[in-house]
């Protein structure tokens, strides 16, 4: 049996689909107040909770093997509670429950952004030094969820950690989804420095199969990066609009528009308390050139990947049942 924490998320719903299909036993984990409508279609036993409630993990936990913990509050904006409550509190009740339950193995989704942004030219790999962009909360947090699930090794918790890339594919509304695909497909056509950067997206039917080989695979305590070749962002663009068979001009923005940009839309948000469609956090992300090196999941976890084309064709597909083309 396995317990998936942040079932409802993004990754989440892929990991319950996927899993399901290849007959686990699945326990999903999901906040009373969740829309669970895709889970009830799947073979899982749906269990309601929040990580941030230890008595409802450690309930959760009963009867399971193995555990994924994917909760995470990401988002590129807000105040550090809820970030500090779910990446940092949510993610210790989850350690401290496995340990006590005696889990076999916990994998513990992480994210390559803990690394923060690098010089160009630069390689990101499993031992690049870990320092998360300053006012990145998501980031911030998450490699402090790291290092608490790395002590938890030491404790004799079985933990493998896997930094995931840029997420994308069905089921995604958020950061590269949004930016590369739904934006385009309203017709909304930005990109900065002439789409230049580097980014490095992963398309989650690869994560997912990934995240199911280090069930079995892989060396306990170690951390893996998992992400498809990284692309430029105006490579990326040229994708997505030959495969939805639309004119792939973008209107190029200058950096320092952007920032000001940027500035103007969390003023607002400070007085009206939602996020900016273009959050300051973003910078890093649109600004850095990030070149990963996957190469140690490859070797040890069997972990492949497919190329964006594909993966945006599926992505593209998911859309178009959804009437979003």
């Amino acid at each position: 049996m396995i317990l998936i924490t942040g079932a409802t998320g993004f990754l989440g719903k892929n990991l319950c689909a996927h899993l399901s299909n290849q007959n686990y036993a699945i326990k999903a984990l999901a906040r009373p107040a969740s829309d669970t409508a895709f889970l009830q279609n799947l073979n899982v036993d749906i269990v309601y909770g929040d990580v941030t409630d230890p008595a409802s993990i450690r309930t959760a936990i009963q009867g399971c093997d193995y555990v994924i913990h994917a909760a995470a509050h990401f988002r590129l904006w807000g105040p550090p509670e809820p970030f500090l409550k779910t990446n940092i509190d949510g993610t210790q009740n989850v350690l401290e429950a496995a340990l006590a339950a005696g889990v076999k193995r916990l994998i513990h989704i992480s994210t390559i952004i803990v690394v923060g942004p690098q010089k160009s030219g630069a390689v990101v790999t499993e031992e690049t030094p870990c320092r998360p962009y300053p006012t990145d909360n998501y980031a911030q947090t998450k490699f402090l969820g790291e290092r608490l699930a790395r002590n938890y090794v030491d404790k004799g918790l079985p933990v493998i950690i896997l930094r995931l890339g840029a997420l994308y594919g069905p089921h995604g509304h958020y950061a590269f989804n949004r930016l590369f695909f739904e934006e385009f497909l309203r017709n909304w056509r930005v990109q900065v420095h002439h789409g230049h950067h580097i980014i490095f997206p992963c398309y989650v039917g690869d994560a997912v199969r990934a995240v199911e080989s280090a069930l079995t695979q892989g060396r306990v305590g170690e951390i893996y990066n998992v992400s498809n070749q990284s692309i430029s962002h105006k490579e990326a663009n040229q994708t997505v609009s030959r495969l939805a068979n639309r004119s792939s001009w973008r209107i190029n923005f200058p950096g320092w528009m952007m920032v000001q940009l940027a500035e103007i839309l969390e003023d607002i948000a400070f007085f009206t308390g939602r996020e900016p469609l273009y959050p300051k956090n973003l910078k890093p992300y649109v600004f850095n050139d990030w070149v990963v090196d996957s190469s140690k999941a490859e070797r040890e976890l069997g972990f492949t990947s497919r190329t964006f084309a594909e993966g945006a064709q599926q992505t593209l597909d998911w859309y178009r049942s959804r009437g979003y083309m």
